[in-house]
């Protein structure tokens, strides 16, 4: 998961996409009645900490829609978010002003890999173990 400070993020030097191909999205907003075509980029919003609804737009988004361009946090991120959200589906993530970011990669590097499925693959991990050990 890319992580992006909140200073970095307010200069708009982390983005090399045209502002047309990216899309961002209120909490409230149901991603299956929006439009996907040509979008590379989903911001998603979290206004407060206790706020979670984004998490269920990343999800909706991977699984149901199949999107395949970035996904990324913004709003209220904290340290603590951020392995549920690239649980969830997303890549990348704008930390809160202060939060810090080496805490933050030490945080997404102590758990590399988790039993059940995600986002990502809704296989759980035995599964793709005894599916590459079949192959083998």
């Amino acid at each position: 998961m890319k992580l992006i400070t909140a200073k970095h993020a307010a200069t708009r030097a982390d983005s090399s996409l045209e502002p047309s191909h990216v899309l961002t999205l209120a909490n409230d907003v149901d991603p299956c009645e929006v439009a996907l075509d040509g979008v590379a980029r989903i911001d998603l919003n979290f206004p407060k900490f206790t706020d979670g609804r984004a998490f269920s737009q990343a999800f909706l988004l991977r699984r149901r829609l199949g999107f395949s361009g970035e996904l990324r946090a913004t709003g209220d991120v904290l340290i603590d978010q951020l392995l549920q959200m690239k649980r969830s589906g997303f890549d990348s993530a704008v930390l809160r002003a202060d939060q810090n970011p080496d805490f933050a990669q030490r945080q997404l590097a102590r758990y590399p890999a988790f039993y059940q499925g995600d986002a990502g693959s809704a296989a759980p991990r035995f599964f793709e173990q005894s599916a590459t050990e079949a192959q083998a």
